[in-house]
This record gives structure tokens, C-alpha cells and sequence, in this order.
């Protein structure tokens, strides 16, 4: 059994813990938050043993083999690094750090240490993904890769009304490019690679944060444009798409893929067949790959690469933007 520390109780832990229930070995043995009543109520709602209000004590309780952080993204830089010196394996959400500076020093500490670090990006990491992957050949020369997640926060609305809770703030490292634009980033890179050039533009609110933007990435020597277009202050239900020369991939509900389709140029259409343990929450894969390379002494170095990938792309992006977060100027 792999017992895990969680750092965070907001729901994206709640659908942690109940994903982990697909994964044969996996226990949650402790839960950190800044208050003990926090922390008391939601692991007394998952069966939890331990709750801590101290992250040192986390990372010396020796039943603790790894932990998962779900914490804002300011904190997961040095929340990692304490952790994976205290000889933890790592899953950290995404966004996995505030820029590819944080990242690299996390990625460093878990290799002095001899711990598995990984970003924990659902979205790539499940066999809807695999079987896009696996059908790319079918479209022929790629030549533009379209990824699309627009969605209208709930936190937006309490925005407006002067409550500005974590999503909207930047100085946490957030706002649309961190929380769902990252969503668009990963998977160009993991099919394209690292772009030639971006270009980036945004729409900021009152208080500096981004709402919504778009990235343009030119990848000259495939011959092939990307672009992503993120917002959390309109919906759109269009589909991402990647087009080659003979024919589109269609993909509907970014980061949990419900369907993929193929339109030929011939104008047929092939459904992509994949199935999902649990269709509303794919955390489950990425939690069993975790787990799968911590217990065999691996590396998750190829998943690391693509998160290396999708912070560059991003800091270039929000320096073109002219958004700065505290994590920044350290």
C-alpha cells in the first residue's frame, strides 16, 4: 500500500480521494490544512487517520510514503521541495509551479533526494488521450492543432460582486492562463513540442488578472500553428480539434474527454472508441502512474519534460502579456 499525505482540502482533493479508490494499493493516510477544523472535517468526511496543521510534521510522519498537493499555486514550489527533501514522492496539481525557474529547483530536489516528482495533469494521462494519440497517424501531416477551454467561473460572478476568491488572484500565481489555459498548453506540447516562437494577448480585470487570452504558436520546421483560446469569463462548447492533410480530429470537454471523432476529407467520420473507469473524474490515471514508477524506483523524467515544455511556453507568454507574479521577481 502507497500511503499518501495530502496537502489542501478544497474539492480538487475530494476528487483525489475518490479517483485514488480506483487504484489497487492506494491509502490516504494523512491531510494537511492551515487549520485543524478544516482539516478535521475533511478527513473525517474520507476515513482519513491523520490530520496535520504543521507541513513540517507532515514531512517527518514516517507513515507517510507520498503526498499530493492541491494547495494555490504560489505554495507548490516550496511545498514540493520540503516534502521531497523529507524523502516524499511528490504529485503536485496543476499548474505545477508559477514558472520554469520554481520548476527546475523542484525537479532538482527530487533527484538529489532519489523521489519521484510529477505534475499531476489529468488531461493527458488516461486512455482517451492514449487513443488520440494513437490515431494521429490517421490525419496525415499535422498542421494546426486547435485546443479550446472556455468556461465560465463561478468565481467570476462573486468577482463582480467585489469577492475576489483564489482563482482571481494573481499575486497566488493564478488567473485563466494557470488555471485552464494550462489545459490548452500541455497537450500542444506533449503532441507538437516546444514551439519556435508564441504570441500571446489577454483580457485583464480590475485587480491585474487575466480573464481570458490566446496563444499563437508557430512550429516552423513541422510546418504547423497552434492556438489556444482560454477563458473563465465566457463559455464556448466548441470542440478542440487537430487538423492534418487528410482529415480532423474532433475532441469534445476538455480536461475529461467524453468523445473524439475523425472527419475525413472525403467527408466520412470515424468515432474513436476509448473507456473511462469513471467518466467524470480521469484522476485515477495519472494517480496510478504516479504510483506505478515511486514503487518501481522510476523516473517520470518524459512526463517532467512536457511540464518543462508547458512553463516556458507560459512565462513567455505572460512576459509578452506583461503579467508578473511575486514568484517572479524572487
Amino acid at each position: 500500500c502507497m500511503n499518501f499525505g495530502i496537502i489542501g482540502t478544497n474539492f480538487i482533493s475530494d476528487w483525489f480521494v475518490n479517483a485514488g479508490r480506483h487504484c489497487e494499493g492506494f491509502c490516504v493516510q494523512a491531510v494537511y490544512s492551515r487549520t485543524m477544523e478544516k482539516g478535521r472535517t475533511f478527513a473525517d468526511k474520507h476515513g482519513i487517520p491523520d490530520c496535520y496543521d504543521s507541513l513540517e510534521a507532515l514531512a517527518s510522519a514516517d507513515d507517510v510514503d507520498a503526498v499530493y498537493i492541491a494547495s494555490p499555486t504560489a505554495c507548490h514550489a516550496a511545498q514540493s521541495i520540503q516534502m521531497l527533501k523529507a524523502g516524499k514522492h511528490v504529485l503536485c496539481e496543476k499548474p505545477v509551479a508559477s514558472n520554469e525557474k520554481e520548476l527546475q529547483a523542484m525537479l532538482a530536489a527530487a533527484k538529489e533526494h532519489g523521489v519521484v516528482f510529477m505534475e499531476a495533469m489529468k488531461l493527458v494521462i488516461n486512455p482517451a488521450f492514449d487513443a488520440i494519440m494513437e490515431n494521429l497517424p490517421k490525419l496525415g501531416k499535422i498542421r494546426r492543432v486547435t485546443f479550446q477551454m472556455c468556461q465560465y467561473s463561478s468565481r467570476y460572478d462573486k468577482f463582480k460582486n467585489g469577492i475576489i476568491e483564489n482563482a482571481f488572484r494573481p499575486e497566488l500565481s493564478n488567473g485563466s492562463l494557470m488555471d485552464i489555459g494550462v489545459y490548452c498548453v500541455h497537450p500542444m506540447v506533449k503532441i507538437l513540442g516546444k514551439p519556435d516562437r508564441v504570441m500571446a494577448s489577454c483580457v485583464k480585470l480590475h485587480n491585474g488578472v487575466d480573464g481570458m487570452g490566446t496563444i499563437l504558436a508557430s512550429y516552423d520546421e513541422q510546418g504547423a500553428q497552434a492556438e489556444l483560446i482560454y477563458s473563465k469569463i465566457t463559455d464556448s462548447p466548441v470542440p478542440s480539434q487537430i487538423q492534418g492533410e487528410e482529415g480532423t480530429m474532433y475532441m469534445e470537454s476538455l480536461p475529461i474527454l467524453t468523445k473524439v471523432w475523425i472527419r475525413y476529407r472525403d467527408k466520412s467520420r470515424e468515432d474513436i472508441s476509448f473507456e473511462l473507469e469513471d467518466p467524470g473524474n480521469n484522476m485515477n490515471y495519472e494517480i496510478a502512474e504516479f504510483m506505478r514508477i515511486a514503487e518501481a524506483n522510476g523516473s517520470a523524467e518524459k512526463h517532467n519534460q512536457y511540464s518543462v515544455w508547458e512553463m516556458q511556453v507560459m512565462d513567455e507568454a505572460r512576459r509578452q502579456m506583461g503579467i508578473v507574479f511575486p514568484a517572479d521577481r524572487v
